[in-house]
């Protein structure tokens, strides 16, 4: 009896034991479950792509952002009436967008008119600013990209007189036109610029009537700084047996051996870089401002673009603009960008001090 009383005991104490020392294992947390990727959708609202120039360029912009970006959902949405430009822009808002991207300065008031309603999500705008703390503003330094432009037409001129076309008579296609009569100007103030304007964006017929005019008045090289317009300015080159330059993309594809080369004005830099700095967190309101500092403006032989010209143009203007032309732009641009010389603005957004002299390329 006293056996099995101990061995009852003996039993317990063993059991006791067990379950003290399965007490004292720590229970394993669960995992918990990453929280997925958040995935970014923008909205690109435009114009009517196929300019070959400025609107075309912001649309790469959105193509460089896909190709380097796995979270984000893009969608470019193009009509030509301004009016639906306005309601494409309230209804990515309204479905919840993080980023909508309008284009052109003539859209200005209804974007920011629409991103105060909107505060949560951030719009961006190509080629003007916005005061809602939620927008941005691209823009450009213009005139500095045509200085560089203007330099080679003064250097590459056999005529003494250039020309400059723009699309429309507005503060933003007048910064073009100084620009480009500085970069003349520093070069040899003796050679004559004759100006011209569309009067649209969309209209190469009448540009190619404006060159055509240009170039029976004795020019020789035409800068189109008009979107699509400037399409007819290039035809009207290689009509003519003359020159012409292009305008925010590389256009020299298009005439090759007439067309010497172009003002890229980066706008898909800009995009991209505002869809960058959207992802990683770091996207706020204010102004950008690009530039030949931010190497985003300029002849785009400044960017070893191409070389259409080199091997397509006459033989004699070819090896100038390679031995002579590219080195001379390239030593002022390090001048603009030190500070040593700096490009009046038309519109007078950015300071000038130092303005190029007349002829001062050569001193």
């Amino acid at each position: 009896m006293f056996r099995r009383i101990l061995y009852t005991l003996l039993a317990a104490l063993v059991v006791m034991s067990l379950l003290a020392g399965c007490g004292q294992a720590e229970p394993e947390e669960p995992e918990t479950p990453a929280e997925p990727e958040k995935t970014y959708k923008i909205a690109l609202v435009i114009g009517l792509l196929g300019d070959r120039s400025f609107l075309d360029s912001a649309a790469r912009g959105i193509d460089m952002a896909n190709a380097e970006f796995d979270n984000i959902e893009t969608k470019i949405i193009e009509n030509a009436d301004v009016g639906e430009q306005q309601l494409a822009a309230r209804a990515m808002a309204e479905e919840g967008y993080d980023l909508v991207i309008t284009v052109g300065f003539g859209s200005a008031d209804w974007t920011n008119e629409i991103a105060l309603e909107y505060p949560d999500t951030h719009f961006a705008i190509v080629d003007a600013t916005l005061e809602a703390p939620n927008g941005t503003g691209l823009t450009f330094r213009e005139d500095e990209g045509s200085f560089t432009v203007g330099m080679a037409a003064a250097m590459l001129t056999k005529t003494g007189k250039v020309g400059y076309i723009g699309g429309m008579d507005v503060p933003i296609l007048r910064r073009f036109e100084e620009g480009y009569i500085q970069g003349v100007k520093y070069v040899d103030p003796n050679i004559e610029v004759v100006s011209g304007w569309v009067g649209a964006f969309n209209d190469p017929t009448k540009g190619k009537e404006l060159a055509l005019t240009q170039y029976e008045e004795g020019v020789d090289i035409i800068f189109a700084a008009a979107g699509k317009s400037g399409e007819g300015v290039l035809a009207a080159s290689a009509e003519k047996g003359l020159f012409s330059i292009g305008v925010d993309s590389d256009q020299c594809y298009i005439e090759p051996g007439n067309v010497i080369a172009s003002m890229m004005k980066m706008v898909d830099l800009s995009v991209f870089n505002a869809i960058e700095s959207l992802v990683g967190g770091t996207l706020e309101g204010g102004t950008q401002v690009y530039g030949l500092k931010e190497n985003a403006v300029g002849m785009c032989h400044l960017y070893d673009i191409d070389t259409y010209f080199q091997d397509n143009g006459p033989e004699d203007m070819a090896t100038k603009l390679e031995e002579e032309v590219i080195p001379a732009v390239e030593a002022a641009v390090e001048k603009i960008k030190s500070g040593e010389m700096c490009v009046r603005d038309h519109m007078e957004v950015f300071p000038c001090d130092t303005p190029p002299e007349p002829g001062g390329m050569n001193q």
